[in-house]
């Protein structure tokens, strides 16, 4: 029962990172980045990997550089890596529709600085991760976006939406 209860109640440091997002979305950039800066500090480099993972995706969403943007996005995909391949708390529910978004974001950010062939190579594997999303808003908005990053890099999806 005392397990049931500890896995029914609410993870304090994603609550945290929600609540920063929260103040992000509302246009407080600088001060999102602050605690969000505050809160990587109290996890470090050894955090739990979906706490590090989490985190730093939002975390790169506040940078005014884009290579720290994308330095943070490089962090988040080693960590939800380290989940994927079982070295974390194992495979959280979430983390496979996660991994789209990460390469996509990726992707973005390699277009961004200019470096297409690592944009393209992100974006294949965004397409191909993106193949077990399902069918709701969340899988179609990052197969959207994915063909909109594909349209811009003058590449074309696969009709059916599968990998590549």
């Amino acid at each position: 029962m005392a397990e049931r209860q500890e896995q029914a109640a609410p993870d304090a440091v994603l609550t945290r990172i929600g609540q920063i997002v929260i103040l992000h979305h509302g246009g407080d950039r600088e001060e999102a980045r602050r605690r969000f800066l505050e809160l990587w500090a109290e996890l470090g480099e050894s955090g739990p990997p979906l706490h590090r993972c989490t985190l730093a995706h939002y975390l790169a969403d506040t940078q005014d550089d884009p290579v720290d943007e994308l330095a943070w996005d490089l962090r988040a995909l080693a960590a939800a890596e380290e989940l994927a391949d079982g070295r974390g708390a194992g495979d959280p529910p979430g983390l496979r529709g996660f991994l789209p978004s990460l390469h996509l974001n990726l992707a973005a950010d390699y277009v961004g600085l200019g470096r297409s062939a690592a944009a393209r190579a992100h974006l294949r594997r965004a397409r191909h991760a993106a193949a077990s999303l399902p069918e709701d808003g969340y899988g179609d908005g990052v197969r959207a976006a994915i063909g909109r990053l594909e349209s811009r890099l003058g590449e074309d999806g696969p009709p059916d939406g599968g990998g590549r």
